[in-house]
């Protein structure tokens, strides 16, 4: 059975590394051909995206060890709030 979903490349590296527990970090800006991003963190997290974002304790959810993928704009960043210190796996999407 042929899928009708169109395939896609891990793209560029822009992980984020929470060095301190409960605060937010954000991503440098992605890339002129980015809209979408996956995301994985070893511990839960929450995230938000935007041009300046700085994420809290109670934006979208990402749960531990279950890679989301994000729609975002070219220019953009994801901010990731922590409860944890962790290193979160962000890898842009390109078509």
């Amino acid at each position: 059975m042929r899928s009708n979903r169109k395939s896609a490349r891990l793209g560029t590296t822009n992980n984020v590394a929470v060095a301190t527990t409960s605060t937010a970090v954000a991503s440098s800006a992605f890339g002129s051909q980015t809209y979408q991003v996956r995301v994985a963190a070893p511990a839960a997290c929450t995230y938000s995206v935007d041009k300046s974002p700085t994420a809290t304790a109670t934006d979208a959810a990402i749960p531990a060890n279950k890679p989301v993928y994000v729609t975002v704009a070219p220019g953009e960043r994801i901010s990731i709030w922590s409860a944890s210190v962790q290193t979160v796996s962000i890898k842009e999407i390109s078509q």
